[in-house]
């Protein structure tokens, strides 16, 4: 019986604490807070949704920082880079006295959960696992809890503050600073993070190799980012995590506005949001449990139909069977479609150049932070959010095509060949950064 090794679960701990906490202390708490700040700075709610707005493009938009970091001067150094920069953030949020330090802490978040949150966890966790899907649905996982933890800890820390919200901003300083430091504390040297990869990269070679017949897919070489731009499969898993980003955020930021103005309780409204957000967590766990044995790309046309419903659902919804299908069918959508789509990136381009396939996959969030702006417009025009979900629904339902057709990529000049001897792969990946 193989020994277990404990310490990749480790990490996963350490980056899921990570993630959990910085999105529970962004995206989360922000709109959570964000009444009273308007409240005492005076601000229009104009100024105050172009600062959420600027948290979700600079997010979206930073993804190319990571790589950069990553390959000069490794994960340690990214990490911490990053506490630094989310700290500045919360810090600046704390002091805010106008609009302006305000946008530019909404806008440090977001570049510092960038670098502290996706795309270094993901880079790590694919070199020290070889069965992929668990790992990343556990990590995933703390988002979506932290997307159900964040109004809880926004509440309870301001009632311990007697509602002084620069003192729960300064909290935040702290606690992102003190968890950012300890998960760049355990993460391993460049160096054996680098023997890691090698190790790993074999393994999934060699199993490849002998279960040809296995029902899920993974490639044997490696392709470079410049490759899989080239194939249109990167483009219909770009095109997924868009989906899911603009479903996503729309939802968070349009949701309760809709269901109150068609009748339902604010309370029962903000309720079905934390219910699409343990949903989220479900969808992620599941899949995690289940991606290394089912394709994953089943799974993720599984997870773009359930946000098509709960999208559609959720445009007409009223009654309680309608607002639980929405809550249910857009929260395993979007849990399972971040999951699906980051594995399926792996399985189908490889692991080496996957830092930067997957940071550009991210680049498209600053595009889906559009979403509520769009809902917002479309109110405007039609008096409800209504026909703003129903459109979103007919794109998804597009996508959903492209990935029911979608195959795994295959090079046309240089077909797939069996995996590299042992001592030429260890040294091809023994100069990989960590």
């Amino acid at each position: 019986m193989p020994k277990f090794d404990f310490r990749p679960w480790l990490l996963v701990a350490a980056f899921s604490v990570v993630l959990f906490l910085i999105t529970a202390a962004t995206y989360n708490a922000l709109g959570v807070v964000l009444p009273n700040m308007v409240k005492e700075e005076g601000w229009s709610w104009t100024e105050a949704g172009f600062g959420f707005t600027l948290l979700g493009a600079a997010t979206g938009g930073s993804s190319f920082i990571p790589p950069m970091l990553i390959r000069r001067f490794g994960v340690r150094a990214t990490l911490l880079c990053g506490t630094a920069v989310m700290a500045a953030g919360f810090y600046s949020l704390s002091k805010t006295e106008g609009a302006a330090l305000y946008f530019v802490g909404a806008a440090l978040c977001g570049v510092g959960y960038q670098m502290m949150a996706l795309i270094p966890g993901t880079y790590v966790l694919a070199a020290v696992f070889k069965h992929r899907a668990l790992p990343f649905g556990v990590y995933f996982a703390g988002a979506a809890l932290g997307g159900i933890a964040g109004p809880i800890m926004v509440l309870a820390l301001m009632h311990v503050f007697h509602d002084q919200w620069r003192m729960f901003w300064l909290a935040q300083a702290g606690l992102a600073a003190v968890v950012g430091v300890i998960a760049a504390a355990m993460v391993p040297s460049k160096a054996s993070l680098a023997r890691s990869s090698a190790q790993t990269d074999l393994e999934v070679a060699e199993e490849v190799s002998h279960t040809p017949t296995s029902s899920v897919y993974r490639t044997l070489v490696d392709w470079t980012a410049a490759e899989a731009l080239r194939t249109p499969q990167f483009y219909v898993l770009l095109a997924a995590y868009f989906a899911h980003l603009l479903i996503g955020v729309t939802v968070a930021a349009d949701s309760v506005a809709h269901l109150t103005q068609r009748g339902v309780a604010l309370v029962v409204a903000s309720a079905m949001l934390s219910i699409e957000a343990l949903m989220q967590a479900a969808g992620r766990t599941f899949g995690g449990l289940i991606g290394d044995l089912v394709d994953p790309r089943y799974l993720l046309i599984a997870a773009l139909a359930s946000l098509a419903v709960g999208s559609a659902a959720l445009s007409v919804a009223d009654s309680y069977p309608m607002m639980i299908l929405y809550a249910i069918g857009s929260g395993v959508g979007f849990g399972l479609t971040l999951l699906t789509v980051t594995v399926l990136l792996l399985n189908y381009y490889g692991r080496k150049h996957n830092l930067e396939i997957f940071s550009l996959t991210c680049l498209i969030g600053a595009v889906s932070a559009l979403g509520p702006t769009i809902g917002g417009k479309l109110r405007d025009l039609t008096g409800s959010f209504t026909s703003t979900f129903q459109l979103f629904a007919g794109v998804i339902l597009v996508i959903l095509v492209a990935v029911m057709f979608m195959r795994p990529p295959r090079r046309a000049a240089s077909p797939e060949s069996p995996a590299d001897e042992p001592a030429d792969l260890a040294a091809r990946f023994a100069q990989d950064p960590a």
